[in-house]
């Protein structure tokens, strides 16, 4: 690998924001008593269409974020964004006993949404829509199911050549 491309592959991991949504202290018991650790909810995106939620355990927090952030990046997905950074079509997207309805919205609208589900619409670089969690106040499985119903998205193009008609043609 050249000194070019390494150059290039740090400044594409350099652009990801991360943001804790939860740090839990959890417990498990062993024979000597309770052992004592960390769970950190942690939301990736480059607010650019690419977003994804990870969770990591750890003996200390600062452990469990780093593992979350990785595991982030490896349930990364692609959003396609209209022109004005709104998603492109109604989704619901389900995790859990979470279910988040969304749908694109007007420009300057802004993003209408609680917890968990406004941290990932923001990662993600989505500027304007309106969603709505149903079902679970639990924030990682509200953080899935955001991605889950973002994960649903076509861009007008897929959805023309599905239906093998020209992008033209595809509200006639």
């Amino acid at each position: 690998m050249a000194k070019s491309d390494r150059s290039n592959t740090k400044e594409k991991e350099t652009n990801f924001q991360e943001r804790v949504i939860q740090i839990r202290r959890v417990s498990k018991v062993v024979k000597g008593g309770k052992k004592l650790s960390f769970r950190a909810i942690v939301i990736v995106g480059n607010e650019k269409g690419q977003v994804g939620v990870g969770v990591g355990k750890a003996g200390d927090v600062i452990g469990a974020v780093r593992k979350g952030v990785a595991d982030g990046k490896k349930q990364l997905v692609d959003v396609p964004l209209t022109k004005s950074d709104s998603i492109t079509h109604r989704a619901n997207g389900f995790a859990g006993g979470a279910k988040v309805m969304m749908r694109p919205a007007a420009p300057g609208t802004g993003v209408i949404a609680g917890g968990a589900v406004r941290t990932v619409l923001e990662l993600a670089g989505v500027k304007n829509i309106l969603a709505k969690q149903l079902g679970s106040n639990n924030p990682l499985n509200n953080a899935r199911a955001a991605v889950d119903a973002l994960s649903t998205q076509r861009t007008f193009s897929e959805a023309a050549r599905e239906r093998d008609l020209p992008v033209e043609n595809l509200y006639a």
